[in-house]
């Protein structure tokens, strides 16, 4: 079909009622407080039923490579699928990976509880196995939503998507964060005995999983998507074109440009992420809590601190998203880059700080890189697309998080006895990273396919 002819039958994606935007999201908030709890609480978890420090890379592994070949597969199937009595296109998807995640959300905090032994390989097995099932399940669930916006929303409304998106997200993973610190206040223990994950941290897992089950039939309840007709119509292509030419090499040959430099971006900010959440728990228990040992109640002490950050960190990426969110269109890349800059002195100042309360500034600033990195990829990736093989293209561009992740792991078993064999040396180094992202948003150039 001739170009011409492609404008002529459109008729344009419809602005959207608020109302329809928050409920097409809202899920969100429980698939972000699975997540939350696997990258806040993983470290512990494993250090806890016995890993050596040395060897927590290859737990992180795992999660990201998940999400490398589960995201594109959701993708490319939910292109082509059409289930309107589950939904429609993603929402069957959606579905699907609630349900397996809440299963496992039950099992993997009881990895030391099953009688295998502290340090036991079926043990820190059990945990790999279960925490690579809740990250499978999680990416399932999450990618519908990052598809539906880029589905049902205008350009001119996107930008506002994804910030709801960005403060759902981030409100879930303060919630979660939270949870051991409130439980443990409650009276809930935070210690157990050696090799065993407290229950402060099991019935944190239990919560968010009845959570993440609500809200997704919340969302389900309450979004309709487009039929393949209207969403042809809306996007201006054949209903044919999403069942055709979906091979990914192809695709990614014709890619927009902004979906490599983007890429190149996401590459350095998730790799200082991945080192974040590996070694979060451990260096907070060194620097301020002077242990290192898994079993003491310090460190179970820092893990519960972990936690605090984390929400400190996403309350600030909540707050800074907003201050995003008025940036005209011609100073993204300004926002990209200050926020990414913010976010590297964070990484590099908590080497330094030995006061629990100090870290929060060192936090707030993380939260800001984090904002910058959940709304500015996808606006500029999703604005240079057209409607055909929508989510084949979001999924492979979760290539850009995944890939990151396992190549920061994997370098981690070179770099942390390089550097000492110290988790706070760590932060060093993705504070440097970190900033080598920001000055690469000087590559990036914008493009509208609308």
């Amino acid at each position: 079909m001739a170009d011409n002819e492609k404008t002529k039958e459109t008729q344009g994606l419809p602005s959207l009622p608020a109302s329809k935007i928050w409920m097409m999201s809202f899920g969100f908030l429980g698939v972000q407080m699975a997540f939350t709890l696997q990258s806040s609480q993983m470290s512990r978890i494993f250090q806890t039923i016995g890993a050596d420090p040395n060897n927590l890379g290859w737990f992180f592994i795992l999660p990201p490579l998940a999400g490398l070949i589960v995201q594109p597969i959701v993708g490319y199937y939910s292109d082509r699928t059409w289930a309107p009595k589950l939904g429609g296109r993603r929402l069957p998807y959606l579905i699907l990976g609630t349900i397996v995640a809440a299963i496992v959300m039950l099992l993997l905090p009881n990895s030391g509880s099953m009688g295998f032994g502290y340090a036991s390989m079926a043990a820190l097995l059990f945990g790999a196995v279960t925490v690579a099932f809740l990250d499978l399940s999680s990416n399932v669930a999450m990618q519908p939503f990052k598809m539906m916006v880029g589905d049902m929303v205008n350009d001119d409304q996107k930008s506002y998507a994804y910030g709801i998106q960005s403060f759902l997200s981030n409100t879930g993973a303060v919630i979660a964060a939270i949870f051991p610190f409130i439980l443990a206040g409650l009276g809930i223990a935070n210690t157990a005995a050696k090799g065993v994950v407290p229950k402060s941290v099991i019935w944190s897992f239990y919560i968010g999983a009845i959570i993440l089950v609500i809200s997704t039939i919340i969302t389900i309840a309450r979004v309709k998507e487009y039929d393949p007709q209207t969403y042809a119509k809306y996007h201006g292509i054949s209903e044919e074109a999403n069942k055709k030419g979906g091979n990914w090499i192809s695709l990614l040959k014709k890619a927009p440009k902004v979906f490599w430099t983007v890429t190149l971006v996401q590459f350095f900010c998730w790799m200082a992420f991945q080192y974040l959440w590996t070694y979060s728990a451990g260096a907070i228990s060194a620097n301020v809590w002077h242990t290192t040992n898994a079993s003491s109640a310090g460190y179970q002490a820092a893990g519960n601190w972990y936690g605090v950050l984390a929400a400190v960190q996403s309350i600030a990426a909540v707050v800074w998203s907003y201050v995003l969110a008025k940036v005209p269109n011609n100073r993204h890349k300004l926002g990209y880059s200050l926020s990414l800059l913010l976010g590297a002195v964070g990484f590099i100042s908590v080497f330094f700080i030995h006061n629990q309360y100090a870290l929060i500034a060192s936090f707030v600033l993380v939260g800001m890189a984090w904002a910058a990195m959940n709304t500015y990829p996808l606006t500029m990736i999703t604005n240079a697309l057209s409607g055909e093989h929508m989510g084949t293209y979001l999924g492979l561009f979760n290539g850009s998080i995944c890939l990151p992740q396992i190549v920061a792991s994997l370098a981690s078993f070179g770099l942390f006895p390089l550097l000492g064999g110290s988790q706070t040396n760590m932060f060093l180094l993705a504070g440097i990273i970190m900033a080598i992202g920001a000055i690469s948003v000087n590559f990036i150039k914008e493009t509208y396919k609308a």
